[in-house]
């Protein structure tokens, strides 16, 4: 199996989100046999998007070193997506939504023509063979049914833009409520834990 692990939280060794990751990863390497491509995209970040970038066959390209990286970054952004059969993306909430990094790279492999494209009767999704895993992690609560889950916008937006490139077996390890003091935060992530163990 080729997996590619994601992780875009910017608090390092206290995130709780990189350690429900990890915790997926290993459990699923004892599992099977498993070829990892991993990427830390706070320590690393993909560029955002440019306009110079959407318009990179354009002849300027070649005289420009900083345009010929940023588009090769962007390209085996997508060829690493492409390959993995499961991925597996460790994903913290920052006002509500996702880190800006993991937004950056999630533009490069949303791809007309490569990870989905239009039809008379709208878009395809082209990506669809695989398996998401999302590791996620809320200092608050934002669950359906709760008072916050009108602006929760970390999990509905992956499940929204994974489910329009095609993709349907998407599975979310949840621990929610994480700065709600200590006890609140150990429970929420052994019940993240167990479901981990149940992949």
């Amino acid at each position: 199996m080729k997996l590619l692990h994601i992780d875009s939280s910017i608090l390092g060794d206290n995130s709780v989100s990189r350690a429900l990751s990890a915790d997926v990863v290993a459990h699923l390497e004892n599992k099977a046999e498993t070829e990892i491509t991993y990427h830390d995209l706070a320590a690393r970040p993909i560029p955002h998007l440019t306009g110079r970038y959407l318009a990179g066959k354009s002849p300027d390209v070649q005289h420009d070193p900083a345009l010929q990286e940023d588009l090769h970054l962007g390209g085996k952004a997508l060829e690493e997506f492409l390959a993995a059969d499961t991925v597996v993306i460790g994903v913290a909430m920052y006002n509500f939504t996702i880190p800006s990094q993991l937004k950056a790279w999630i533009d490069r492999i949303v791809v007309a023509g490569k990870t989905f494209h239009y039809t008379e009767n709208g878009p395809v999704g082209l990506a669809g063979d695989k398996h998401v895993i999302l590791a996620l992690a809320r200092g608050g609560i934002y669950s359906p049914g709760t008072p916050g889950a009108a602006i929760e916008h970390q999990e509905s937006y992956l499940r929204a833009i994974f489910g329009f490139i095609g993709i349907t077996r998407i599975t979310s390890i949840l621990a929610e409520g994480v700065a709600l003091g200590a006890e609140a935060r150990e429970k929420s992530i052994a019940v993240a834990r167990e479901a981990i163990a149940k992949l």
